[in-house]
This record gives structure tokens, sequence and C-alpha cells, in this order.
């Protein structure tokens, strides 16, 4: 339990929690088979597909995809694994602080 925390702490806790995760990013890594723009492509003609990685989310409200270069997936997968992270944080930071809060508020003089 974190009875004795007072929202100052729990502030300072969330900000030093988050400074440790770095990059950080948001939304999912997807391997995808499409054709390419190559017009003809041996193996678009035998019906084989290119294997791509993209980076798919959402920003400001629309959806998007990115390409991502094979040899930067591990990156970005790891910068989604702590953006995952800090939502967590968020989470336990707003049950944390509002305890926090309402301990203070018990303990203020009331008048």
């Amino acid at each position: 339990t974190y009875m004795a925390e007072t929202p100052e702490h729990v502030i300072r806790w969330f900000h030093a929690e988050v400074q440790k995760l770095s990059p950080i990013a948001a939304g999912s890594l997807c391997l995808r088979k499409s054709p390419c723009i190559r017009k003809n492509c041996p193996a678009c003609a035998r019906g084989e597909r290119h294997s791509s990685f993209a980076l798919y989310g959402r920003r400001a409200g629309k959806r998007f995809s990115i390409y991502v270069p094979e040899e930067l997936v591990p990156e970005v997968r790891e910068a989604i694994a702590n953006g995952r992270r800090v939502q967590e944080l968020v989470s336990e930071a707003g049950v944390r602080y509002t305890q926090a809060l309402k301990a203070k508020r018990r303990k203020e003089p009331r008048g």
C-alpha cells in the first residue's frame, strides 16, 4: 500500500520512473506481406509477396502506417514496450495520486 505517500511524492516517483524509459512509442509493429511496386517482378509474378515491417498507430485521431526497415525493428519494439510501460505507470500513478490526495485531506483540519 501507499498510505504514507503525499501527492508530491507520487509526482516525483512518476517523473523518475518515466525518465528511465526511452525511447517511447505507441502503436503496434506488424510484419506485412504485399506485392512490390516494380513492374515485372518475378517474385510477384509467382504470387509471392514481399515482407516488410510497419508501425501502425493513431495520430490526431487518424490511423497511420509507417515503414520500418528490418534493422530498426528491435529498437522500435523496445520503444513500443516502453510506451506500454508508460501507460501502466499512468494508471498506477492515478490510483496512488488519488489515494495520497484523500489521505492529505483526512489529515487537514476541517473548519
